[in-house]
């Protein structure tokens, strides 16, 4: 990935759990988790939070993680990497808490798991190559 698309992925991630943790009606178990690290102070914007950054922020790890692909070319690296924002914004659209929260427990984990594994290109212009064989 570059780095502009790994900083979205992350800034994506980090900002659906922060706009997440402003919502106590919406949220209670993470907004109760913010609250306790110190943020109960953006109770005051929970309409702004669920209604427009959230969507916004799980959209850019979507588009982030969309164009990691052409990048990167492993499809399991994307498809996991774009589950998680697809699981925010059904979760937030159609008011499926366990739905939301499920999404993103994923894409905090898919964010560190490209902090610890980043993900090499594996095809190239002309085609992709082979493992070669052991044995």
């Amino acid at each position: 990935m570059t780095p502009i698309a790994r900083i979205a992925d992350k800034a994506g991630a980090l900002g659906t759990v922060i706009s997440a943790m402003g919502c106590a009606a919406c949220f209670p178990a993470i907004a109760s988790l913010g609250a306790a690290i110190g943020l109960g102070f953006l109770q005051q914007y929970e309409g702004l939070f669920v209604s427009t950054l959230l969507p916004l922020f799980a959209g850019l790890a979507l588009l982030a993680n969309a164009l990691g692909w052409l990048r990167h070319r492993q499809w399991h690296r994307s498809v996991l990497g774009m589950i998680g924002p697809a699981l925010v914004l059904a979760g937030r659209f159609l008011w499926i808490t366990p739905l939301l929260y499920t999404g993103i427990a994923l894409m905090v984990g898919v964010s560190i798991w490209d902090l610890v594994s980043p993900a090499n290109r594996r095809c190239g212009p002309d085609g992709c190559e082979l493992p070669a064989k052991q044995g």
